[in-house]
């Protein structure tokens, strides 16, 4: 076909592709894209394999088996007060990307402005400029990347229809505090803004802090949808299954776009996590089990020549190398994964104007013996 017109004409091949194809053509060790290296849980694989004995093996409902959307809800309201209805006000997703694809196409239309927080996790700007929506990034400054308020007030126009936050923040591994949903929820009161809440990592978190959800917060979860990821706590990023929280009315045009952009979400899988989810354990260690990493690599390389503000949430490490060399990250990450055997991802790509703060990021979801490995390669840059 000739004069194809493409929607996505700046879009190419992800940082994550890139880098993990380097990693296997130069034998690198992956720290790159952010998946465990190990196994998930045996109990939970037996509980997927007992659902396909079992039959369930056709088409689930369309919002999610309700046993599954029952105790995710009972899981957000005992965990943030809030008072979800499992009938109207959950829908299980393939993913959480899925889930914000289908947000954002329910709800932006040509010339909506929606804000995001750069670094910014990559599908959100292609899924709003397929739908001729305005992104108006905010950029946040290492090494904090804390949020300015009165910037984002600054930002909000009678065009703003949707925010995007993303807490425990990837790529960054912060988090926003109880002070930042205070401000947030002054903020988009008396609007009619949409705030799509991006928490995947809800449970890992460190140091003994609380992952602020929106959920906790009336004002805001009136007006949020929640996304969040089985992937990402059970270590099984390759089934693709999430969820999403929001309160009716919102859901109900969610779930429009739903039906025929998949319908439903894996039918065992479901059923398996209905059931492993009925043990909190599960996801209450987590904390504990990815705080050990995370102590464990940056003990590691205390004595390198990179410096570190230790992550609070996510399973991701930024490493700060602008004693080492001033080449781009995007440079010197390549290099890293060609002669040094290690691959990592370059945050200058997620940045408004590509900015280059001389940070790489790190994945700690890892076995303990490749980050050993991985240590001994830093500690030699």
């Amino acid at each position: 076909m000739q004069n194809i017109k493409s929607k996505l004409a700046d879009v190419s091949t992800t940082i994550f592709t890139i880098m993990s194809k380097m990693a296997n053509e130069y034998d690198a060790i992956n720290l790159s894209q952010g998946f465990p290296n190990f196994e998930t849980d045996k109990k939970l694989i037996d509980l997927v394999t007992l659902a396909m004995r079992k039959g369930y093996n056709q088409y689930a409902p369309m919002p999610g088996l309700l046993s599954l959307r029952e105790i995710i809800a009972q899981k957000a309201n005992d965990l943030y007060g809030s008072n979800y209805d499992p009938e109207t006000d959950v829908t299980v997703t393939s993913g959480a990307t899925q889930a914000i694809f289908t947000i954002i196409s329910a709800f932006i239309q040509p010339g909506d402005e929606v804000i995001i927080f750069k670094p910014a996790y990559d599908s959100y700007e292609p899924s709003i400029e397929l739908f001729n929506g305005t992104i108006v990034p905010i950029q946040l400054s290492a090494p904090n990347f804390t949020v300015d308020w009165k910037e984002v007030a600054g930002k909000i126009t009678n065009k703003t229809k949707m925010m995007i936050i993303n807490t425990p923040h990837n790529p960054t591994g912060t988090i926003l505090s109880k002070e930042d949903m205070l401000q947030l929820d002054i903020l988009l009161k008396n609007t009619n803004i949409i705030l799509l809440s991006d928490e995947v990592y809800e449970h890992i978190i460190f140091d003994g802090k609380e992952h602020q959800s929106v959920a906790k917060y009336p004002g805001l979860a009136k007006r949020s949808f929640i996304t969040a990821s089985f992937g990402k706590t059970f270590h099984t990023t390759g089934w693709k299954m999430g969820y999403c929280i929001a309160p009716k009315d919102l859901m109900t045009e969610f779930r429009k776009v739903h039906q025929f952009n998949v319908f439903c979400s894996n039918h065992p899988i479901q059923s398996a996590l209905a059931e492993y989810l009925k043990i909190p354990e599960h996801y209450e260690s987590l904390p504990h089990f990815y705080q050990g990493k995370r102590d464990l690599f940056l003990s590691l390389i205390k004595g390198s020549r990179f410096s570190f503000t230790p992550a609070t949430g996510t399973y991701f490490q930024l490493l700060d190398y602008s004693k080492i060399t001033d080449e781009e990250d995007v440079a010197f990450a390549e290099k890293l994964t060609k002669e040094h055997k290690i691959a990592s991802i370059p945050v200058s790509v997620f940045n408004l104007n590509q900015l280059d703060d001389k940070v790489l990021r790190f994945c700690f979801a890892k076995t303990d013996d490749t980050l050993k490995r991985a240590a001994e390669i830093l500690c030699r840059i």
